[in-house]
């Protein structure tokens, strides 16, 4: 890239949410950093729960996360400007380059604050631009949401702004994918249908050529071609944004492997990649479980992180959960986990002077099942963190391993403190940048109910299956000790849905859309 060139732009947006946006702007993130290109995803505007931290510890949304990881590159607050986290119905946090700006309700948001946003979106695509050859721009949702269009700052105004072709997607697995694409074209203004390049058809299972002439009517219709039909992808390992894919994963068990996991899933749930890596252990089966009837006597139950730790911790009661957690450590459950939100749930007191998680100041009893006390504050931290499981600790059952490295990162706005460290045991030492070592998490000195405020913690491998381990031993069954790791995984699933892409779509159409013709690196 010469000094003072502006970097290409490609757009995608989707007939839905949902449609696949953010896999196949991973997979054309990978395909142009294999093809020699500096590459960077970018996406103005974000609603997400499931968030990442950047190296200079700030929140973005993880997609544009994972799609820097696919880059090859660091992440910056400047792939995602704006980070959109619901706290309840029509309420939310409103995260500005990576820290806490306002909580609005929608109304707010879309009245006082996106008329000034513009600003915020474009001044940071122009460093990524600058920054790099390419930049692709994920939309959001549809751009054909009429009662949003006039302040709309990711779909058609920001393609036109920074005036990027557009690419189509659309998920016929869900039906009516035609209507879905003409509908769409429909309900742009003209100068929008002409920024549509080409359409591309996601998660097809079936003959190709049943659906070749829908194709050929599709492209006669509407003058734009199809650009590919991209296969259902089974197993998709690529970390999901939207709380949406749990509906797919089931709520029961699906096989019968020898440890049982059940999280639960509130309706605020954040973060729940964090337990993408247990499901791709040999002998786990994670569900996710909304209700009593559901839970059963798993091996092990996991309260995750939410955005709403209070509002979540009285769904946990409606549905009967605390009582079900209660008879399930009675009845055999090995081990009882909470990640941020749930760790807080677990303790004995929850405290929001500052209306940090609502509209209002309020409190509430926790489940007691540790003695720690959490405060919400008006700050929040996001930290990359490592350091070992605390010395002693039980969960360190490896012979071969004098400490359990483990490393990830925090986000949320409450702190923990310890009420009685007779009754409780420390779980983690982090390391300081001053070279010091931090408590963090506090467990029960069995090591059986344990909280941290760690997001990732799974994706520490021999953590993992140093934990695995345990409940395998205390349920008669011998240690596994190996597992896989979960980065060379990551890497695998970033080329596996590259190539998909890279077969089933005309990539030389998009590189002349884009105005890139060196063939060299075509």
């Amino acid at each position: 890239m010469k000094e003072g060139s502006y970097g290409s732009v490609l757009m995608l947006q989707g007939t839905a949410s949902d449609v696949g946006k953010s896999v196949i702007t991973t997979a054309l993130c990978r395909i142009f950093k294999q093809d020699g290109y500096r590459t960077a995803p970018y996406k103005s505007q974000n609603m997400a729960l499931n968030s990442y931290v950047t190296e200079d510890e700030k929140e973005i949304g993880r997609a544009q996360g994972v799609q820097a990881e696919a880059c090859g590159i660091q992440a910056t607050t400047d792939m995602n400007p704006i980070l959109i986290k619901p706290v309840k119905d029509m309420f939310s946090q409103i995260v500005v380059h990576g820290e806490p700006f306002q909580q609005m309700s929608a109304t707010d948001y879309r009245n006082l604050f996106l008329p000034y946003a513009k600003d915020i979106v474009m001044d940071a695509l122009d460093r990524l631009r600058k920054q790099y050859d390419v930049v692709l721009m994920e939309g959001a949702g549809s751009p054909a949401e009429i009662n949003l269009k006039s302040n709309d700052i990711v779909n058609m105004n920001l393609a036109g702004w920074a005036d990027s072709p557009v690419l189509l997607i659309a998920d016929i697995d869900r039906g009516g994918v035609f209507a879905f694409i003409v509908g769409t074209l429909e309900l742009l203004e003209p100068h929008e249908r002409q920024r549509v390049k080409g359409f591309i058809i996601n998660k097809f299972r079936g003959d190709i050529t049943l659906l070749e002439p829908g194709l050929t009517w599709l492209t006669e219709r509407t003058g734009i071609p199809v650009l590919g039909v991209l296969p259902f992808i089974d197993e998709l390992k690529i970390e999901a944004e939207d709380s949406v894919v749990l509906e797919t994963l089931g709520q029961k068990v699906a096989d019968q492997r020898e440890i049982d996991i059940a999280v639960i899933q509130y309706p605020r749930i954040s973060n729940f990649t964090d337990f993408d890596p247990l499901r791709e252990e040999k002998d786990v089966s994670v569900r996710y479980v909304r209700s009593n009837a559901d839970l059963g006597s798993p091996d092990a139950i996991i309260l995750p992180g939410t955005k709403d730790t209070i509002g979540d911790l009285e769904f946990l009661r409606m549905q009967g959960l605390d009582e079900g957690i209660v008879e399930a450590m009675r009845s055999g459950t090995q081990q009882l986990v909470g990640i941020c939100g749930g760790y807080q749930m677990l303790g004995e007191m929850l405290i929001d002077p500052y209306a940090v998680e609502g509209s209002e100041p309020r409190s509430a009893e926790g489940l007691n099942y540790l003695a720690v006390s959490t405060t919400f504050l008006k700050e929040k931290t996001t930290v990359r963190v490592q350091g070992t499981l605390a010395v002693g600790h039980p969960l360190a059952l490896d012979p071969q391993q004098s400490v359990t490295p483990i490393e990830g990162y925090e986000i949320h706005m409450g702190v923990t403190r310890c009420l009685n460290k007779n009754n409780v045991a420390t779980l983690f030492q982090l390391e300081r940048i001053t070279g010091e070592l931090v408590d963090e998490g506090w467990g029960t000195v069995d090591g059986r109910t344990w909280g941290t405020y760690l997001h990732g913690i799974f994706h520490n491998d021999t953590f993992r299956r140093s934990w695995l381990d345990d409940i395998r031993m205390k349920k008669g069954f011998k240690p596994l000790r190996k597992t896989y790791s979960s980065n060379v995984l990551k890497e695998k699933e970033f080329d596996r849905i590259a190539e998909v892409v890279r077969n089933h779509v005309d990539m030389k159409q998009i590189y002349n859309m884009m105005g890139i013709i060196d063939s060299n690196k075509q």
